[in-house]
């Protein structure tokens, strides 16, 4: 036998069980795709489920089988490393077949193979495994058993395979066949060439979150999961280059239209009070997040003839012509208009580790003044993390699908909007008629896909049924109701309702940003709202600070945002927009484009064509952009996002103060021309 095949005969046992990892994870793949046929037949994800699902897998297999093969290839002859390799490979395989078969009751649960929230709940051993044992029972049982049986049977086959009488190679020929080995292992993990090795989002190819999770396995998704959450997820100080903080806290504050005497605080440096705009009684307020209703769904923003309701009622509310998202997801939404939070290339706030209690949002600031909180929702309110959010930060009370008794429609995200909307109006009703004002955050979810909702309630805009048209137009049908219920209530005349999707449904395009797709809905109406047409640039931030002022709340906050009531604020206005890593800040015409670890880039928006176009770079407007790409990271590492009372409380917990960067001395208030109380 040549000298050269004979090197590799130590790593057999390795060999086979990689063999049996790629059928065992690719038959998962396909089981999980049958379970989800529907979806996957929809947006014709066979072949990429499949074909991406086996690059995933291999990809899986060389990181968790190239060292062992390696050692194997070092020291063939060792008992202790064909032990040490036999319990390796064994616990990996029962690894993987446990994760697969835990993945179908955590897909059904989120939507999602097991992710960040996974590892999260292992933190609560007692809690998971009474849900399991009262919901899943086989299970929780089954599913351990499965595992240990592999492990054993994994043991033998590995101790049954291992080559024990086998002339070693010289140690020269066995060194280069371990490197080339590493090599090639490598190569398989990363899975590209390119400057960035495989990751989730390099096989994700729908806008259907669940079938873009089928290429990945679930141990791959998992080390995803633990790899973001040992990162603390990216900052943008890496990404963009930092900048002191003096002077990214001196353009926030300039850009929210308060003059610096407002901000008072030197432990919560945004902090400050503003004047509201109405000097009644305060006001009821009410915010209808719409899911996934761009602007390319609205017939009076120029989009499709979706939006019949929301047209009418545009006509007798304060309606927005130019308002922009901050983001293409719900929590990037819900973080903007709940919290006034800018965006960041990180996860929103809603999910971050460090802001699930204490972070501000506008129901802090309403519960003080006695007002009933509620997050309205069809769904499941734990998706997201947007209960624990709530409930850490504000919110009194969750109202999601399992507290709707006998809803007329369910899908697969929840109650219908019709139902919804009902229990909402019945709450606030409720509500009124005992005197107490309330906060309602109510969340739509019909307009999502697989875009499911009721027959008979519209006159469906195109075929098939279920199109993301049709769903819109469901939406529009569902908020129309809603209104024509409020109008007639008690409580209408007490109260201030927006309107404003979360984010449009499809976001691509072929600029760094496709400032289109950032392009949404926004109206505030109510009986003491005139009726008026903005044309003005604002942005989802700029939402909080502004119905606020409209109810007659002036207490202090750490928003950033405009107080777009405020007489003196003056056009044309600006917008922020986070797509992946790229930052856009819209200034009138003017865009700048920060991506990372390049310089930044200046275009003019053509409102007609929807298109950037190159434009000298101007280094003040640059330096204006980055200091606002920065401060969303900023705020959230050092704990500034407080409520009034909540900031210095925490910074003496924990020593985050405004301490400079590299450990030297604290602000001085001099540094952040603060006027001390």
């Amino acid at each position: 036998m040549p000298i050269f095949p004979r090197v590799f005969i130590p790593t057999r046992p390795v060999a086979w069980f990689f063999l049996v990892g790629l059928v065992l994870l690719s038959a998962s793949r396909l089981c999980l795709a049958l379970w989800q046929f529907d979806q996957v037949t929809q947006v014709q994800g066979w072949a990429p489920v499949l074909l991406q699902g086996a690059r995933v897998d291999v990809a899986t297999l060389c990181l968790l089988f190239g060292p062992p093969a390696a050692l194997l290839l070092l020291l063939p002859g060792h008992r202790f490393v064909h032990l040490l390799v036999a319990a390796w490979l064994a616990l990996c395989l029962a690894l993987l077949l446990q994760l697969e078969l835990a993945t179908p009751g955590f897909m059904g649960e989120y939507g999602l193979r097991p992710n960040r929230l996974f590892l999260e709940y292992l933190v609560y051993p007692r809690e998971v495994l009474g849900t399991l044992w009262n919901g899943r029972p086989l299970q929780l049982v089954l599913v351990p058993m499965a595992a240990v049986v592999a492990l054993v049977l994994g043991w033998k086959a590995a101790r049954r395979s291992t080559v024990r009488d086998h002339t070693a190679a010289p140690v020269w020929l066995r060194a280069l066949a371990a490197a080339l080995v590493l090599c090639l292992a490598t190569l398989g993990t990363r899975s590209t060439l390119g400057h960035r090795p495989l990751n989730p989002a390099m096989v994700a190819f729908s806008a259907n979150p669940l079938v873009n999770q089928l290429p990945l396995n679930s141990f791959y998704a998992l080390a995803d999961a633990s790899r973001q959450w040992l990162k603390r997820e990216d900052s943008a100080m890496d990404l963009y280059g930092a900048l002191p903080d003096s002077e990214v806290l001196a353009a926030v504050r300039a850009a929210s239209g308060l003059p610096e005497s407002a901000f008072t605080d030197p432990h919560a440096p945004t902090l400050a009070a503003r004047e509201p705009t109405y000097a009644g009684t305060p006001k009821n307020l009410v915010i209808v997040l719409e899911e996934s209703l761009g602007a390319q769904f609205i017939g009076h923003l120029g989009g499709r003839p979706l939006s019949p309701h929301l047209d009418r009622l545009s006509a007798r509310a304060w309606t927005f012509t130019r308002m922009y998202a901050t983001g293409t997801r719900s929590v990037r939404g819900i973080e903007a208009v709940v919290a006034g939070f800018a965006p960041t290339p990180a996860q929103a706030v809603v999910k971050q580790p460090d802001a699930q209690q204490g972070f501000y949002t506008l129901a802090q600031t309403l519960r003080a003044r006695g007002y009933d909180t509620t997050f309205y929702y069809g769904g499941e309110s734990h998706f997201d993390n947007m209960r624990g959010f709530f409930f850490g930060n504000g919110f009194d009370r969750v109202i999601d699908q399992k507290d709707y008794a006998a809803p007329r429609f369910t899908g697969s995200w929840g109650v219908s909007d019709e139902d919804l909307f009902a229990r909402a109006d019945q709450e606030f009703t409720r509500l009124h008629a005992q005197g107490r004002p309330f906060f309602g955050l109510v969340f739509s979810s019909s307009n999502h896909d697989p875009f499911e909702y009721p027959d008979g309630r519209i006159e469906p805009f195109e075929q098939p049924k279920q199109t993301r048209s049709n769903a819109a137009k469901y939406a529009d049908h569902a908020l129309g109701g809603f209104f024509r219920q409020a109008m007639a209530s008690a409580y209408w005349s007490d109260s201030v309702f927006l309107v404003v999707a979360d984010h449009d449904s499809r976001v691509f395009g072929k600029d760094l940003v496709p400032i289109d797709n950032f392009h949404i809905p926004a109206l505030i109406l109510g009986a003491g709202i005139p009726p008026r047409r903005d044309d003005r640039i604002a942005s989802q931030i700029d939402l909080g600070p502004t119905l606020l002022s409209l109810i007659g709340v002036g207490d202090p906050t750490p928003m950033t945002g405009r107080d777009l009531s405020d007489p003196r604020l003056q056009s044309p206005g600006r917008a922020l927009m986070q797509y992946d890593g790229n930052f856009a800040w819209m200034q009138g015409e003017d865009v700048v484009v920060l991506q990372p670890r390049k310089p930044a880039r200046q275009y003019r928006y053509d409102l007609l064509s929807g298109r950037l176009l190159d434009r000298p770079l101007d280094p003040a407007l640059a330096q204006l952009a980055h200091a606002q790409a920065l401060w969303g990271s900023l705020a959230y590492e050092k704990r500034w996002y407080r409520a009034p009372g909540d900031s210095r409380r925490q910074e003496l917990a924990t020593g985050h103060g405004l301490a400079r960067p590299n450990g030297a001395a604290p602000f001085e208030s001099r540094d952040l021309a603060l006027n001390r109380p």
